[in-house]
């Protein structure tokens, strides 16, 4: 018992002396300690040696002090997973010079006493969630040097009184909702030598006043609503960089401007501006970038411009210059991007381009060329040429197959003539071929059997002849192959049925003879098939059906001869014409609803009396066995959706699904006015309340297929709610009844749930449960600032999505694609959990599904599959694509087309180039989410994205085996971060 008492009091002797020790600790610390303590309390987490324990605050995380006075001078804490406020204590550190909170969450107002740090010289707060006004008073700050504020969400105007911070040398606030003018005041900061005002919504005119910041080099005041003319007073300024682009800026660009000698970048797209180009531009000796577009700029090129500056990318797309193209563009060899297409100038391309081994991509067309093609034969790192519309002549010059890197070539909608140089052949990385609209004649050569990269190839409107040469089965990845209006003889080769990917297939205007080749049928993915106007014979092959992609089909003035039987399980079909032929029998009952046909010139056929379609000028089916044949197939026509009765139909039918979901009876009138007082009408009547109508104040929401409302029913709930208007096309109510149809069978956590459903005359509203964090298209893209989304969070969002992908690929029965995944899409609810939307164009893969009518919505450009680039598909694959698109998204936080790649590269190309290239997670991801020790699992999520995205379908993952890949990847994650 004794040992046991002092046991007892020596463990109260070492408790003692231990928070003795402590407060001891704690009270030694000096008041700038004290402070630094004070500002973490407003954050979730303090960094890990910010504590009483550590009495020295000089050796903490991200802290800088003097060494003679051992006070806080700097206080760096950039990306270190800060969450909360800035609070007023940061008005303590009196000896503060830098400040550096950037890349975190920091939310909330900056205080105003930040107004009192005097010593400041350096404030970094870029890309945080700042909220509110700027602080008054920082014009107390008079030793500021650097001021950077990008990327948060200010919801007010620059404040005049910046102006007085007379020691400012660099100052950004970039894309962070700022309205109002640009301070005239701003003129007084003599000592700035950048200003960035980027992406905001500033308007007025451009203040002349600063040209009194007399070292300004760069300017960039791009992407706002500023309005007016250019100050010609800025031509007094040392310009480097001058960004205006993406304004409403008009009148003429001030002579003065043309004239700065030190000017490397004038980026003036998108405005109103004209004039004629001075030949003063020509003397810029530094000129590198000079981008004109979508303005109205006319007159005559300066003939001399290059030969002075280091051009590197020149872009005067969609103006009014005429005269010749200066000969001297790429005088210093540094041309990378020529682009001069849509004007109209005279005379052909000097021959000095030849020489430029610089030039990537060259793009003049629809601008009255004349003249031969240029002899590019020093161009080997040319990549793209676009020469389409013009008036060039002659033949294709054989020095073309040494542009050995080049992916494609449009040449379309010229005047060329000859053959087709064998030397093409050489160009290995071809991806597309246009020579449309020519004068081009002779046999293809066979030494095109290398071009084996081929996707896009087309010859029509030319006069080709000979036979289909047995060298096009080299290119099994054909997407389009066009033909039409040529001399092509003999027949259509069997071999056609190698091209799996082929999408699009035309050969009128052609005289071929033959049989149309059994294996035609093996095309699954063909959309459009056109083989009018030439000599073919026999009859359409069985097996027809098996085309269920296609939606156009022509097979006019031909020698076809027996029924259509084949054709009458084709149910997608928008577009036929068999006029002109040997048909005869009974009009198949589907092919009787196709919006665009036509069976004239075919006097074999008739139509079925039993099915109503007497009153059509064809004569009746009058024996038995037609009758019984015709029947057989309104059976069939009667499974597939085509008509308003049907759709009719589907709507009923759901109706009575949510019955058995224990929910009255809608009334299906033609406007709400007469929706019932009660039960679901009474629920109607409270949204169009809530929405006031559908004002256009409660849209959250644009897309191709519906606007979306917010209506707020108060203890209810908070709803999102779909219109789609009808109008006088069905397509409006069959994308709806899809929607319906789609959504209403569906159970999962990570697809939208569907509340309710009305149908009026004109439109139709679909309600789900609103979705408090909007879209991933939103917090990724379109919130100011952008949140802080770490690792954990994006991968969650990724692996919901895929859990959600693999439920309709795999657990629906038929199986489901959606057909349009895209961060607009995918939305997010107060836990950042994704819930797939929008199921308005997805399609059953039964075939006998009435979702597979329509098949003329193509999802989304940046999104779209390469084999499905002409048209919709159906297939699994396509929606792996999309969804590797998303996921690059999350990874980069750039958009699937984003304007900071160059032209005709999306988020795709440009991850594969810069990954191939260097292989350094850090050139892709975005650096705002940090790296945390997960780096390693984000590239195995880049990674993955990469095979998502396979060009081969085939070889694209499973949206199962996505999920087992992530679900590995997110448990490592979070084990990390924790």
């Amino acid at each position: 018992m004794r040992r046991s008492r002092r046991r007892i009091k020596v463990e109260l002797i070492i408790i003692y002396f231990s928070m003795v020790a402590f407060f001891y600790s704690a009270c030694s610390l000096n008041s700038d300690g004290q402070t630094l303590l004070s500002l973490a309390s407003h954050w979730v987490s303090a960094p890990p040696t910010w504590n009483a324990s550590h009495d020295d605050p000089c050796g903490w995380l991200g802290v800088l002090c003097d060494p003679v006075t051992n006070l806080v001078v700097s206080l760096n804490l950039s990306a270190s997973h800060i969450v909360g406020e800035l609070g007023p204590e940061i008005s303590q550190l009196t000896h503060l010079k830098t400040l550096n909170l950037s890349l975190n969450t920091i939310s909330g107002t900056i205080p105003p006493e930040i107004a009192n740090c005097t010593r400041l010289q350096q404030l970094d707060l870029f890309r945080n969630n700042f909220t509110g006004s700027l602080p008054r008073g920082l014009n107390n700050l008079a030793s500021l040097v650097y001021l950077d504020l990008s990327f948060n969400q200010f919801a007010a105007g620059l404040p005049a009184e910046l102006g007085e911070c007379s020691n400012l040398e660099q100052f950004a606030v970039v894309d962070c909702g700022l309205t109002g003018p640009i301070p005239s005041s701003f003129g007084g900061l003599t000592k700035l030598t950048l200003l960035y005002l980027s992406i905001n919504q500033l308007s007025g005119s451009i203040p002349p006043e600063l040209a009194n910041c007399s070292s300004l080099t760069d300017l960039q005041l791009d992407r706002n609503h500023l309005e007016g003319p250019i100050p010609s007073e800025l031509g007094m300024l040392n310009l480097k960089t001058l960004y205006l682009f993406e304004n409403r800026l008009t009148g003429e660009v001030p002579m003065s401007i043309w004239k700065i000698q030190t000017l490397q970048s004038l980026l003036i797209y998108r405005n109103r501006l004209f004039g004629e180009l001075p030949l003063g531009l020509a003397q810029l000796p530094h000129l590198e970038e000079l981008t004109l577009y979508d303005n109205h700029f006319f007159g005559v090129i300066p003939q001399t411009l290059g030969l002075n500056a280091t051009l590197t990318n020149l872009d005067f797309y969609n103006n009014s210059f005429t005269g010749p193209i200066p000969p001297h563009l790429c005088s210093r060899n540094r041309l990378v991007k020529l682009v001069l297409g849509f004007n109209s100038f005279h005379g052909g391309i000097p021959s000095q381009l030849g020489n430029c081994t610089s030039l990537k991509r060259l793009i003049i067309d629809n601008s009255n060329l004349t003249g031969l093609l240029p002899d590019l034969v020093n161009n080997p790192n040319l990549l793209y040429m676009d020469l389409e519309a013009n008036r060039f002549t002659g033949p294709i010059p054989g020095t073309f197959g040494k542009l050995t890197n080049i992916t494609e070539i449009n040449l379309s909608r010229n005047r060329l003539s000859g053959p087709l140089p064998q030397e093409l052949g050489n160009l290995l990385h071809l991806q597309a071929l246009d020579l449309s609209h020519n004068a081009l004649e002779g046999p293809l050569p066979p030494q095109l059997a290398t071009c084996t990269r081929m996707l896009n190839f087309d010859l029509s409107h030319n006069m080709f002849n000979g036979s289909i040469p047995p060298a096009l089965r080299t290119m099994p990845g054909l997407l389009t192959l066009d033909f039409s209006q040529n001399q092509f003889s003999g027949g259509i080769p069997s071999f056609i049925s190698q091209f799996q990917a082929l999408i699009d297939l035309r050969l009128a205007g052609n005289p071929l003879g033959g049989s149309l080749p059994s294996s035609i049928v093996e095309l699954k993915t063909l959309v459009t098939l056109n083989l009018s106007n030439n000599g073919l014979t026999g009859d359409i092959p069985s097996g027809f059906s098996k085309l269920v992609m296609l939606q156009q089909l022509d097979v006019s003035h031909n020698h076809l001869t027996d029924t259509l039987a084949s054709l009458s399980e084709l149910r997608v079909l928008t577009e036929l014409d068999i006029s002109y032929n040997l048909f005869t029998g009974p009009i198949p009952a589907n092919l009787l609803k196709v919006v665009n046909s036509s069976f004239f010139g075919n006097p074999g056929l008739c139509v079925d009396c039993g099915q109503n379609n007497c009153s059509r000028n064809f004569r009746p089916c009058t024996s038995r066995s037609d009758r019984q044949k015709g029947l057989t197939r309104f059976q069939t026509a009667m499974v597939a959706l085509g008509t308003s009765a049907f759709l009719f139909a589907v709507v009923v039918g759901l109706g009575f699904v949510f019955q058995a979901r224990k929910r009255e009876k809608h009334d299906i009138e033609e406007t709400y006015d007469d929706a019932e007082d009660k039960g679901d009408g009474c629920l109607f009547h409270k949204i169009m309340e809530a929405t006031e109508d559908l004002n256009d104040r409660y849209i959250i929401g644009r897309g191709a297929h519906g606007i979306v409302y917010k209506a707020s029913l108060g203890p209810e709930g908070v709803y999102a709610v779909k219109k789609l208007m009808f109008g006088s096309s069905k397509e409006g109510s069959t994308s709806m009844v899809r929607e319906i149809e789609t959504v209403g069978k569906v159970r999962h956590r990570n697809l939208v749930r569907l509340e309710d459903f009305w149908m009026k005359k004109d439109y139709g509203l679909i309600l789900y449960r609103y979705m408090q964090n909007g879209s991933l298209h939103d917090i990724l893209h379109e919130v100011h600032p952008p949140p802080l989304l770490d690792w954990s969070i994006r991968c969650n969002v990724a692996l919901g999505t895929a859990h959600g992908l693999a439920y309709l690929h795999f657990d629906c029965e038929p199986p489901i694609v959606h057909r349009d995944i895209k961060p607009m899409n995918i939305l997010l609810d107060e836990e950042l959990e994704p819930h797939i939307s929008d199921f308005g164009i997805a399609k059953l893969l039964d075939q006998s599904s009435a979702a597979l009518m329509s098949g003329t919505l193509r999802g989304t450009i940046g999104y779209i599959a390469p084999e499905n680039a002409f048209t919709s598909t159906k297939s699994k694959e396509s929606d792996v694509y999309s969804y590797g698109v998303v996921l690059l998204e999350l990874i980069t936080r750039k958009k699937a087309v984003d304007p900071s790649f160059a032209d005709g590269v999306d988020i795709v190309k440009w991850v594969r180039s810069v990954w191939n290239e260097k292989r350094d997670i850090e050139e892709v991801v975005d650096a705002a989410a940090g790296d945390y020790g997960v780096r390693e699992q984000v590239t195995q999520m880049l990674e993955l994205a990469l095979r998502c995205t396979h060009s081969e379908p085939s070889r694209r993952p499973s949206m199962r085996d996505v999920v087992k890949e992530l679900e590995d990847v997110y448990a490592a994650i979070r084990s990390k971060l924790k």
